[in-house]
């Protein structure tokens, strides 16, 4: 058994920090408690401050990486704008260095999976940051599947039926409604093998979205591509989660009462595309304070994830709420991805992922002396 006492903890359910100790078993938190058993391994955390690992809900670590060329990059596949049946699993790279750079830095968690290139793009997965294979890393998956709206499909399949904004949000609904009978049809079918359609492996990978055991995760920048995400969200009965939401705050009482998960960034970068025009760091506050659960994100390469913590503390900066922040790079992620059972808070019964720390969590001078991921010290890993 390990012990962590006297650090201060944060542990992104309560407001206010304090003290008390954190017991480790079998890479379970078990107990926050001061009583401490006679045989277990104290560490002492004094003057320091105890806080999740951190949680990013978007990426794309592991399939574009660190310091790759073509034939390390396997996050878009071109040959198709649908393509459901894709595994996010499939690609990625546990030796990617993105890995390390995220595990130093504290993110002890990541989704990752295929781009947004194509307007259905395939099964995201969440993965802890150690390991040497990704079956083994594995916190949940799937845990969505990735659609695009806006330039990116535009871009891609322009000269190959994608043309307008109009046409892809098209070829998502015809995707849904023939997979939607594809279901219908197998259910009606029941026990009879007869009655059964024709095995279809792109409606096979819908059937979980359209069950809503898992949610469409729309990459939307601009507000009325937002807005064509939600529209066909309430058509089909889905669940949704919106990815990257750059002009969110352009509407973000319609947000506040849609109620939808929001994962805000990459923001620490230029505006390289029309869609990206209004990008802001006050972005995340707005929508927070209006009530929308929020997660800062990096969207890994975009951004570094090595500085994720860095990135909420401009959104303090800007006009969030620092225990927002927080809850946006811990609680209100692993909620997005659909892991919070596991992850994203100091509560007895989650994954001993920890995050020790001395300074401010948001400032870039603060130093990370210590991080766990199971109740393990990532250096022993």
């Amino acid at each position: 058994m390990l012990v962590i006492r006297n650090g201060l903890i944060h542990d992104a359910i309560n407001r206010e920090p304090y003290t008390t100790g954190i017991l480790i078993e079998n890479g379970k938190i078990i107990a926050l408690t001061n009583e401490i058993p006679a045989d277990a391994l104290v560490i002492d955390a004094s003057g320091k401050n105890i806080c999740p690992g951190f949680v990013d809900a978007h990426t794309h670590v592991g399939v574009s990486g660190t310091g790759i060329g073509y034939e390390g990059s396997d996050y878009n596949e071109l040959s198709d704008y649908l393509t459901p049946q894709l595994r996010a699993i499939d690609s990625v790279n546990p030796f990617d260095p993105s890995f390390a750079k995220a595990r130093t830095a504290g993110v002890t968690t990541v989704a990752t999976g295929p781009g947004s290139a194509n307007s259905i793009g395939g099964i995201w997965t969440a993965f802890k940051t150690v390991g040497k294979s990704a079956d083994q890393m594995v916190v949940r998956d799937p845990i969505a599947m990735k659609c695009a709206f806006g330039e990116n499909p535009k871009s891609v399949y322009r000269t190959k039926g994608i043309s307008a904004r109009m046409s892809n949000a098209a070829r998502i609904r015809e995707m849904l409604f023939a997979s939607k009978q594809y279901l219908e049809k197998k259910e009606a079918a029941g026990d009879d093998p007869t009655k059964m359609p024709a095995f279809d492996f792109k409606k096979e990978a819908m059937i979980p979205v359209l069950k809503k055991e898992i949610p469409l995760k729309a990459h939307a920048h601009q507000a009325n591509d937002i807005l064509t995400a939600i529209r066909i969200a309430k058509e089909f009965d889905l669940k949704l989660t919106l990815e990257h939401v750059t002009e969110g705050h352009l509407i973000a009482d319609i947000l506040a009462k849609e109620n939808y998960p929001l994962a805000v960034g990459p923001t620490l970068s230029h505006a390289s595309k029309p869609e990206l025009k209004n990008k802001s760091w006050q972005t995340a506050g707005i929508l927070a304070n209006k009530g929308c659960m929020v997660s800062i994100v990096t969207d890994h390469p975009f951004s570094m994830i090595s500085y994720l913590p860095v990135y909420a503390g401009y959104c303090v900066k800007e006009g969030m709420d620092a225990f927002d922040a927080l809850k946006a790079i811990t609680i209100n992620p692993a909620r997005h991805i659909l892991c919070e059972d596991r992850i994203g808070s100091i509560e007895a019964g989650k994954d001993a992922d920890l995050v020790i720390y001395e300074g401010d969590l948001f400032s870039s001078l603060s130093v990370i002396h210590d991080v766990l991921i199971d109740g393990r010290f990532i250096s022993s890993q």
